[in-house]
């Protein structure tokens, strides 16, 4: 299957530098039948990055993008907490440079109003929006954002679409918080492969609001896929989790930059 995968991070691969990184990611992904990449963040994450950071992870993944030009899609990393750093990255790496997406990570939870001229400027660029999430038994990390600041978020935006970054991690929750939000798609990826994870998925919110993703190299590749590859659903379903609901998301942007996809 051409699959693509929506959540992917260069880096923990044993190629020991950026093109070696990159260069095997993609070779493990044709074993594996991954034909798409979208990439995102450093090679050194921050709780709270600065406007030098983000745009050296930013560098980082342009860097990667053209080594593999035919099988990534990159998104910005950018931060409520710095929103003008932030819309000079969307404009630099999206309105005038390669990139589809935008990443948005802690440093201030997506409730918070700050984060609207991002959410507004990706969705002018018909860029593709995607909200780390994340309900810890153990506390957040400082500014993470849990499915209840998406849901929050999302009903200040409701006709742009956006995506919940790990299904929040405690999924059954995840999955229930997010279910009125129409325009709202979950991604699969960074928990452990547990049975039923994609079932529920498909049964609250319909297959065509479930996206797949790896959290690779955080996460690898095969155990990622399990989650799709061994769940209870029709093939058909298992399509639209695999490549078609992403394809679907991004072919407004791809369009626009003539990007064949």
């Amino acid at each position: 299957m051409n699959i693509w995968d929506l959540h992917c991070h260069p880096m923990g691969f044993a190629g020991k530098t950026d093109e070696g990184d990159i260069r095997e990611m993609v070779r493990l992904g044709d074993l594996m039948g991954i034909e798409r990449f979208c990439i995102y963040m450093g090679k050194t994450w921050q709780y709270d990055p600065t406007p030098a950071q983000l745009r050296e992870a930013n560098d980082y993944i342009l860097r990667c993008m053209k080594i593999a030009p035919d099988r990534t899609f990159g998104f910005t990393y950018v931060s409520p907490n710095h929103v003008d750093a932030s819309l000079a990255e969307i404009n630099r790496c999206i309105a005038d440079g390669p990139m589809v997406g935008i990443k948005l990570w802690v440093a201030r939870r997506c409730s918070d109003t700050a984060i609207d001229p991002i959410i507004r400027r990706a969705a002018e660029l018909k860029a593709a929006i995607f909200q780390h999430t994340w309900t810890k038994t153990t506390g957040q990390l400082p500014g993470e954002s849990t499915p209840e600041d998406f849901v929050v978020m999302a009903a200040r935006h409701r006709n742009i679409p956006l995506i919940l970054g790990h299904t929040g991690a405690q999924w059954e929750q995840g999955i229930r918080a997010v279910r009125p939000v129409k325009l709202a798609s979950v991604d699969l990826a960074g928990s452990d492969p547990t049975n039923g994870m994609t079932e529920l998925a498909v049964k609250e919110l319909g297959a065509e609001r479930v996206i797949y993703g790896s959290d690779a190299g955080g996460r690898s590749l095969g155990s990622q896929l399990a989650k799709v590859m061994g769940a209870n659903i029709t093939e058909a379903e298992r399509a639209l989790i695999l490549r078609d609901n992403l394809r679907r998301l991004l072919l407004p942007i791809l369009t626009a930059k003539g990007i064949k996809a």
